[in-house]
């Protein structure tokens, strides 16, 4: 069975907006969300101080509904909370079987995780540490407490995969519909802000230090004088729905997805690998039917790593060509990373609703060795935009591609 599948609910949180109409006005006015932490000068050996996290809680959840979860977990309720209410998808249906969830995180809460090691080990035991502990830093813990407070009976797919989770759980929720699995699927990612995000990449020398106490300039995607990624938090989620399913209740359709594709690069467990990127966005394609001259606009990757810019820009251009609008909204929220691909999805859905394409922030001067693209630099352009392409790699060489195309 081939069927289609629909976008009909929207909901995120982020460091530029917790709702579509905000971010979209961020994004159209170059508002960012990067700051300086000075609270992790207390972390050893940490040599970034930029961060981009979520300011003004938006949630005031019972202890009873979060007892079993960590900041991550509250961070996807919240933004699946607004889709579901976006999607006006009637409650009953949650728990008929027909609706799946497919969610991830790069890992579980890591502030959960800190509190259960420093108690074990200040310790050398167990004592006083509360049975709810591990279900708030388990790898899946996002997906698992979704189900349980929605009572979600259908397939349920956990997708940790760190920067490609969220834009993974999407890519599943459109096979299971146009298989016939499911006719409605919760997608979406998430992360929290927490040190050890940070610290991961700071020692792999990929994070930005340069500009410490300049947080307006870093990250810098593409750019010649970039000096790495800005850790960022969010959630975003999208209600995915067969069209006809959604067509019968009267849904209003937020766009279509048509075509999703994920590989492996299946050489190197950090290094950026250009055919491997090449190969996904190839295969968006071919899911898609469509030719490289019907993308309207690429929300790259673009996280502002040295290997990583580069790779991807010459996927981009070999597969693509250098026509397509191409911008990176990093530097707007940070690399929010289990959250990116749900998030940058919305993005693209909000360049179609409102026909302009966002700029790469402090894209100034291109780096010559990354590939001559059509970037979009200085400030948003207003254009017509149909079709939109997002792509998310992460370690290990997970590469995925979606595709969305105006309704």
């Amino acid at each position: 069975m081939t069927r289609r599948v629909v976008v009909t609910g929207l909901g995120l949180v982020s460091p530029i907006g917790h709702n579509l109409a905000d971010v979209t006005a961020a994004l159209q006015n170059s508002r960012h969300g990067i700051v300086t932490m000075p609270q992790w000068e207390s972390v050893g050996n940490l040599r970034t101080r930029l961060a981009a996290p979520i300011k003004n809680d938006p949630w005031d959840y019972p202890r009873k509904v979060t007892r079993s979860m960590g900041r991550v977990s509250v961070l996807s309720l919240y933004a699946t909370d607004q889709a579901l209410a976006d999607s006006g998808l009637p409650t009953e249906l949650l728990t008929s079987g027909s609706v799946g969830l497919a969610y991830g995180s790069t890992h579980g809460s890591s502030a959960e995780l800190e509190s259960f090691t420093r108690t074990l080990f200040a310790n050398d035991g167990l004592r006083g540490i509360p049975g709810t502990s591990y279900l708030k830093f388990m790898g899946h813990t996002c997906v698992a407490n979704l189900a349980q407070h929605y009572g979600i009976r259908g397939r349920v797919q956990p997708t940790v995969a760190a920067c490609a989770s969220a834009s993974m759980a999407i890519g599943y929720g459109f096979d299971a519909i146009r298989a016939g699995w499911q006719d409605v699927v919760l997608c979406g990612g998430a992360e929290e802000m927490h040190f050890v995000h940070a610290g991961v990449f700071d020692i792999m020398f990929a994070t930005s230090t340069k500009w410490n106490e300049e947080p307006d300039l870093s990250p810098r995607p593409f750019d010649k004088q970039r000096d790495g990624l800005v850790v960022g938090e969010g959630a975003g989620t999208l209600i995915l729905e067969e069209y006809e399913h959604a067509r019968k209740r009267g849904a209003r359709i937020h766009a279509e997805v048509v075509g999703y594709g994920t590989n492996c690069d299946g050489t190197h467990v950090t290094a950026p690998s250009a055919e491997g990127m090449a190969g996904v966005i190839r295969l968006a394609l071919q899911s898609a039917g469509m030719a490289p001259e019907a993308i309207d606009y690429v929300n790259a990757h673009g996280t502002g790593t040295d290997a990583g810019d580069r790779a991807e820009t010459a996927a981009a251009l070999a597969t693509l060509g250098d026509k397509v609008p191409f911008s990176s909204t990093k530097g707007h929220t940070g690399h929010t990373l289990g959250g990116c691909g749900a998030i940058e999805a919305i993005f693209g859905i909000a360049t179609m609703a409102h026909n302009f394409v966002p700029q790469t922030r402090n894209l100034l001067e291109l780096d010559p060795l990354c590939a001559p693209l059509n970037y979009i630099k200085h400030e948003p352009r207003e254009q017509k935009v149909n079709v939109v392409m997002t792509n998310n790699f992460a370690f290990g060489g997970i590469n995925t591609s979606l595709i969305l195309k105006r309704v």
